[in-house]
């Protein structure tokens, strides 16, 4: 593993740099301020994205993405993470890769839209009574003939309201395990429009404001075989080959906004002064910065490694939830800690600081949370003692 970057590294981060700085940050505070992503703002953006090959850029190169290995796409969605969720994520989309796991048709009617900008997916898999533990859901799918029949229900699905479609896990059957029965799970296509399928408002959410969550319905869904995603009961597998980088990329988009947090704590310390002396000489606020740049540069090594180690074909479940688990825990302390240093200024939203602080509370929570990862990390020391 090589730590400086490319040529071609350093301008798609200048690049995405550039984008954020210029086209993001000056929208943040109508969001932060409506809780809401206006749908012209998201087309406005969409196409200066897709006009500086921002757009669907964790895509392959022979589906029309950008083609970034591994650790470039980190790099990538690192600059990204610095501005409010709903922007970056809505108006600088990454369709999920789960897509091309697709046939020829469903990449056609599905991924090949997305990365043009046509079309956009959402994710369902949590539903009230399963979250962490997938297996225990409870939304059902039942073959009848030759369609299947959907019916049960997901919650806290990501901007389910603005998208085209969705893939949704379903529990499809059950099979015979070491620990008893577990539910088989298939995935499908679920078209906005399809009778019985009904998209409702979410929740309120303390964190990343414009960026909704919704409740999906599913009230004896018709679908034709067409629509499995992958091969029937093997929704699991599926969710496990494509799905595991997205703990990278959470990672990754925290690395960015507790540099921006760090920047204007290193800045204000600079600046201020209390007592005849800038704040920044006293000890107790030194020492803050010396270790908010700490648990940074680590966690950053760690999400970086593990990027690298994923097109090398050799990362683990435990270095992915290592990386995860320390770039969510790092953002939350550098965030607190920046606007400790800022006193009352912090908390108000003059200054990003307190968004990213209300923001950082999600990131131990989805895509796995803290205790998940870290049953990951200890089962996998275990395992390797015969434990």
């Amino acid at each position: 593993m090589h730590f400086g970057l490319s040529e071609e590294q350093q301008l798609i981060v200048d690049t995405t740099r550039a984008f954020v700085e210029n086209e993001l940050y000056p929208h943040e505070g109508e969001v932060e301020r409506t809780g809401h992503l206006r749908r012209e703002l998201v087309e406005e953006i969409k196409a200066k994205a897709i006009a500086a090959g921002l757009y669907a850029a964790n895509m392959p190169a022979d589906v029309g993405g950008a083609g970034l290995d591994t650790l470039t796409w980190l790099l990538y969605e690192k600059e990204l993470g610095r501005a409010n969720y709903a922007l970056h994520w809505t108006c600088v989309a990454r369709p999920s890769n789960i897509l091309l796991a697709g046939t020829a048709e469903q990449r056609e009617k599905y991924l090949f839209p997305c990365i043009r900008g046509e079309k956009s997916d959402c994710l369902a898999m949590t539903e009230p009574g399963a979250g962490s533990d997938l297996r225990g859901m409870k939304a059902s799918a039942v073959q009848d003939g030759s369609d299947w029949v959907l019916n049960g229900t997901k919650h806290f699905i990501s901007h389910a309201d603005i998208a085209d479609f969705a893939i949704v896990f379903m529990a499809s059957g059950e099979e015979e395990s070491p620990r008893g029965k577990r539910k088989k799970i298939t995935a499908f296509f679920v078209d906005k429009g399809t009778p019985g399928f009904t998209v409702r408002d979410g929740y309120r959410n303390v964190s990343h404001r414009g960026y909704t969550n919704s409740v999906l319905e599913f009230d004896d869904c018709r679908l034709p075989a067409a629509q499995v995603l992958g091969e029937v009961h093997k929704g699991f597998e599926v969710a496990n080959s494509w799905l595991g980088a997205t703990r990278l990329q959470v990672g990754a988009t925290c690395l960015g906004r507790a540099e921006r947090a760090l920047n204007h704590a290193v800045e204000y310390a600079a600046q201020r002064e209390q007592f005849g002396q800038q704040i920044g000489k006293f000890q107790g606020v030194s020492f803050k910065l010396a270790d908010m740049a700490t648990e940074l540069k680590a966690a950053e090594l760690m999400v970086m490694e593990a990027g690298w180690k994923y097109d090398q074909g050799t990362v683990t479940d435990q270095d992915m939830a290592m990386a995860k688990l320390k770039a969510t825990e790092m953002l939350a302390f550098v965030a607190d800690e920046a606007i400790q240093i800022h006193g009352g200024m912090g908390l108000m939203d003059d200054l990003p600081l307190e968004r990213i602080w209300r923001d950082a509370r999600v990131e131990r929570i989805w895509e796995g949370t803290s205790e998940i990862q870290r049953h990951i990390i200890s089962r996998a020391l275990l395992r390797a003692v015969g434990g």
